[in-house]
């Protein structure tokens, strides 16, 4: 009687066991996010080249550092409910064909082969995902522990003044909190109020601006080493002051200073007079965070300082270009100047609007 009664009592404590797993794995839900950066077609693996760039295939790394926050919804605010930092391998970025509705269906993407999982436990939120992601790690301005509301979020910001960071800048993608959907829906939104569990798409985008600079002499006012002076050749180049400091990480097109900067990154030797090659033609880019100037919220400055026919930079040609944009923009605009020279340039300070 007693090992039958120990028999019944195990079998209890078993299906007891059994319940209480069962109730557990009900009561959580996986949550799946994948990270894909879009892409323009045709192009081979080491010739990446993100949508919105202009014609030459560049080189980009792929991202090997990724920083989520996942917000859920308390009452009519936002609070952050889990961060998640990873790394990431590059033979896990994989070239395929998009299926959701956030770019043509088809589309050319790299996406994170390995999907990033939460499991969802006693909670069904209705949130957001931001991410921000780089082939490099990154600082913030503030620890990510101390971040608890959205607006906290969107205030933070990425320390971009080391030169790893400034010459990796192409490499660093973003999801920008003012993407929406035609409700008017942050796009990286889900909702777990009526259903197990979640997936979301993360595309992320540049969070630097493309600047392409190109430069022609026109071929009469051409001349080489051994021609007399009253002809024309670039024989140096540099941009100056460029966005250093902290920058949003979900804001890009946010970013605003006081006054133009008198130390900011400076990009030297983009034309030598040793490159005979790039005289009366040629054409380079790179990239920088785009900003305004209180006062002037329409223009991003970008500061150049140009030398013809082997003039010293000191007295060099300084040319403060405002580029038109709109900071209500979602994503980060492509900056372009064309230079046309036909007489050498004088030692002077102008600025001018681009296009004009």
């Amino acid at each position: 009687m007693i090992s039958r009664c120990k028999k019944i009592v195990l079998f209890l404590s078993l299906l007891a066991l059994m319940v209480s797993c069962r109730n557990e794995m009900e009561q959580q839900a996986p949550m799946r996010l994948s990270l894909c950066l879009p892409i323009q077609e045709s192009i081979k693996p080491s010739t990446r080249r993100i949508m919105g760039d202009p014609g030459t295939r560049e080189m980009f790394e792929m991202p090997k550092y990724v920083y989520i926050f996942i917000m859920k919804q308390v009452g009519t605010g936002w609070q952050v409910w889990k961060y998640e930092e990873r790394t990431l391998t590059d033979e896990d970025w994989v070239a395929t064909r998009y299926s959701g509705s956030w770019l043509n269906r088809g589309d050319s993407i790299y996406k994170y082969d390995q999907p990033i999982q939460f499991m969802l436990q006693n909670e069904k939120p209705q949130g957001r995902v931001y991410a921000v992601c780089s082939n490099k790690k990154m600082t913030f301005n503030v620890p990510t522990a101390s971040i608890t509301s959205l607006d906290d979020l969107l205030d933070l910001k990425f320390n971009c003044s080391p030169d790893s960071i400034q010459e990796n800048l192409q490499n660093i993608y973003t999801t920008p909190y003012n993407y929406t959907k035609t409700d008017g829906d942050y796009y990286c939104s889900f909702d777990c109020s009526t259903g197990r569990s979640a997936s979301v798409d993360l595309l992320l985008y540049h969070i630097a601006s493309k600047v392409d600079l190109k430069w022609n002499v026109e071929e009469d006012k051409r001349i080489d080493k051994d021609t007399p002076a009253n002809g024309v050749r670039l024989t140096y180049m540099e941009t100056r002051n460029l966005f250093n400091g902290f920058a949003y990480c979900f804001k890009p097109m946010r970013n605003t200073l006081s006054a133009l900067p008198s130390s900011g990154y400076t990009i030297t030797n983009i034309v030598t007079p040793s490159d005979e090659g790039l005289w009366w033609e040629g054409r380079t880019y790179f990239y920088t965070i785009p900003y305004t100037v209180t006062g002037e919220p329409d223009y991003f400055p970008l500061q150049l300082v140009m030398c013809t026919n082997d003039t010293p930079k000191e007295n060099g040609y300084k040319l403060t270009l405002k580029q038109p944009i709109d900071t209500s923009d979602v994503f980060v605009p492509w900056l372009r100047g064309n230079f046309n020279l036909t007489k050498p340039l004088e030692n002077k300070s102008e600025t001018k609007i681009a296009g004009i």
